[in-house]
């Protein structure tokens, strides 16, 4: 979350992305660093995960991130 709200103070269009394990945890952060920080989450866990399902992630959510890098908040 850091370096999303570090890329935006700064201009620049960004999207935190993670482990849906890790929802609660990045509102925390985007709250106490006092920004709604853009975020999409992927299936957990990753670990382990092979290049081909980790691109198989990738593309599930391929669009959110496009429209959240996209849209205005």
């Amino acid at each position: 979350m850091h370096d999303t709200v570090w890329f935006e103070i700064n201009g620049k269009p960004s999207v935190a992305i993670a482990s849906s394990e890790f929802t609660e945890a990045a509102a925390a952060q985007a709250d106490a660093l006092g920004m709604d920080a853009k975020r999409c989450f992927v299936r957990h866990p990753i670990q382990d995960r092979t290049d081909a399902e980790m691109v198989a992630l990738a593309e599930e959510v391929v669009e959110e991130i496009i429209q959240a890098l996209t849209s205005a908040r």
